[in-house]
Parts: structure tokens; sequence; C-alpha cells
């Protein structure tokens, strides 16, 4: 298993890593790699107009296992089901938006991180009472809403409020975009989203949403692998490749900004 402290230490997208020459990476003979995401995490993964998957995480995963001379079988799952299919083998590798953690590192093998996102609150455009962690915090008549078993319900608890994982306040729902649409129906009032996410949402549906505050925390996201995977060596040095030629760089900033600007 791969040690968290190393993995939180190397999660700044700008650490320097030594070139790894295109030669020096493993050759796995085209072995089918089995991977699973959920199509639910602009712009992370999600689905075109056509139903075609794409997003950052396809872009990576696909051109590390070119490099290492794989292929990619995509196949979808909901996220409450993900790690555990990862962990028990149905699946390799598991790809949606997963911020590593020291509890997920107990029963699960991580990559090392490809990109660390801030997240912000998402409310609704007319909200006045949100300006931050603190006055959500204060207010004990604002809901938040969260897909259950994420970072983004684990953050509203322990690092928002007190800690107690029945809480009332926090309202969990299947998936982040259906969290999302209760904020618009006025069923919560915030939830948690990476800049690029509330970004998209914002621009899609213009007048319904605003960010607000500042940055309420830093996660290192990475890919998942069934725990004593012989994948994690190739992976990580295919990712320390893909980050000293820019590449990884460069697909950042088109899934963040330029595609959302489309």
């Amino acid at each position: 298993m791969v040690k968290i402290s190393a993995l939180l230490a190397s999660a700044a997208l700008v650490l320097a890593a030594a070139p790894v020459a295109a030669q020096d990476l493993p050759d796995l003979d085209g072995r089918v790699i089995h991977a699973v995401t959920e199509n639910a995490y602009y712009p992370l993964n999600f689905a075109d107009a056509d139903g075609n998957g794409i997003g950052l995480e396809y872009d990576v995963v696909n051109e590390v296992a070119s490099r290492l001379n794989a292929t990619i079988e995509w196949n979808l799952t909901a996220w409450d089901v993900m790690i555990e299919s990862v962990r028990t083998g149905q699946f390799d590798i598991g790809a949606d938006g997963i911020t590593i953690t020291a509890e997920r590192a107990e029963q699960i093998d991580f990559t090392d991180p490809f990109i660390t996102v801030e997240q912000y609150f998402l409310v609704r455009a007319d909200e006045e009472r949100i300006t931050g962690a603190e006055s959500f915090a204060e207010d004990e008549d604002l809901l938040f809403g969260a897909q259950a078993g994420t970072s983004s319900f684990y953050t509203a608890i322990y690092d928002i409020l007190d800690g107690d994982e029945a809480n009332p306040r926090v309202k969990t729902f299947d998936s982040f975009g259906a969290a999302v649409q209760a904020v618009k129906a006025g069923d919560v009032d915030a939830v948690i989203a990476d800049q690029a996410a509330a970004s998209g949402y914002i621009g899609a549906d213009p007048g319904a949403f605003k960010q607000v505050g500042e940055s309420i925390k830093s996660d290192p996201l990475g890919f998942i692998l069934t725990p004593g995977s012989d994948l994690a060596a190739p992976f990580n040095a295919a990712l320390d490749q893909l980050r000293e030629e820019g590449w990884l760089d460069e697909r950042i900033n088109y899934w963040f900004f330029e595609y959302a600007a489309e």
C-alpha cells in the first residue's frame, strides 16, 4: 500500500518530479485494465451530449494506459459501491474525484495525486446569509447538501459543523448533481464544490447559483487501486512523466478553464 504521508506530501501540482523517459516506463504487453467511474463529477468525469464519457480523469487514465501499452475497459457504477468494488477486485482502478485520506488508505490503495483542488461553497444566487464556513455553522436554519460518503459530506460534518455524522443539518443525496438541484429548489442552502464544478453549474444555469467565501480546504485527488495492485508503480511512473512533460497541466487547464468556456 502506498503510504498516505507520501501521497499527501506530493499532492501539490507544482511538485517537481524527476524526468522519466518514455523508454523507462513498464510495458504491460496489451493488458486490459478494468476501470470504473460514475460520470457525475464535472469536469473530471461526465457524459457529453452523445452519452460518451469524457473529462480529465478519462484523459489521464487513457493516456497512462497508452504509454504503458495497456487497454482501458471503462465501466460505470454508483459512488456508494465504487471503493468496495475496486477493493474486492471487481475493477482494477477507480476514478471519481476521490480525495486521498488516511481513512480510505486503510482499505484501498491510491496512486499518487494527479491534481489538488480547492473547495468552495456553492449557493443560490440570491443567498445572503452565507459568506463562509463560520456564517454557515452559526446559523442553525441553514442546511447543507452532500453525496453520502464523499469528502464534501465529511468536510461539512467535521470541518464546519460538530462532528456528528447524524447531524440533521446535512442532507444526503444519491449524486452531487441531485444535491446541487436541491440547492436550486431551496431544499438545502449550500453544497461544497471545486471551483471548476461551481463555474460549470453557474455557467449552465445563469442566475441560479453563485460561489461564496474563501477556499474551505484543498483536496489531493488520486485513482484508487485494488490493495497490493501491481499497477501502482507503473501508473505512478506514467503520472510522473505526464507531469514532467507538462501534459498533465495542459489537460487540467483545458478541462477546468477552456472547456467550460465553449
